[in-house]
């Protein structure tokens, strides 16, 4: 892990976006929640005055059904709305890095220790984090401010709540320090 002394924590919301609320084109299982506990984030970095980049996706990929751009189901949740003069990132694919200018972003806050939440935790989540941690940042995952859906393969189905164990355990092993949000202190 890097050292995080004298340098910036920075919060990252990731797609905490209407479409998947209750109502939403892609509503995920526990979103409401998720979207409470990285509110009550969001006011503790808020609160220490530290940096936070929201992060918004809006699908350009033909067939898309949800975060399509101009839709009110693109837009960031109230519950986590940005404040004037917090960064907010538009992206077009899952990885947050991927064609946006976030490295640009972190390495001007002189960011070494990342603390991430959002959704869908196996999809955009997991990539970015995996990013992250690939170009040398320390990565702090908030589980209970992240949410994900049932998937399925090969003709079975996976439950949202073991899709979210997986993936949050796959990223524990190597990725990140996965733990609640109450749990992650701020510096």
């Amino acid at each position: 892990m890097p050292d995080v002394s004298g340098v910036s924590d920075v919060l990252i919301l990731i797609d905490i976006q209407n479409d998947y609320f209750p109502g939403g084109r892609m509503e995920l299982v526990g979103a409401e929640q998720a979207g409470s506990v990285a509110a009550g984030l969001l006011g503790r970095f808020r609160a220490a005055q530290l940096p936070v980049v929201h992060v918004r996706h809006e699908n350009l990929r033909p067939g898309s059904t949800f975060f399509l751009p101009g839709t009110a189901g693109a837009d960031i949740h109230p519950c986590v709305a940005p404040l004037p003069g917090e960064t907010v990132l538009l992206k077009h694919f899952p990885n947050a890095f991927r064609e946006t200018g976030l490295l640009e972003i972190l390495r001007a806050l002189n960011a070494a220790r990342l603390t991430v939440c959002g959704m869908m935790t196996h999809m955009c989540v997991d990539t970015s984090v995996r990013a992250a941690f690939d170009l040398g940042f320390a990565v702090r995952l908030a589980a209970d401010a992240c949410a994900t859906r049932e998937l399925s393969f090969a003709g079975r189905s996976v439950a949202a709540a073991d899709v979210q164990t997986a993936y949050l355990a796959a990223l524990a092993a190597v990725f990140a320090q996965v733990a609640p949000a109450a749990q992650l202190a701020l510096p």
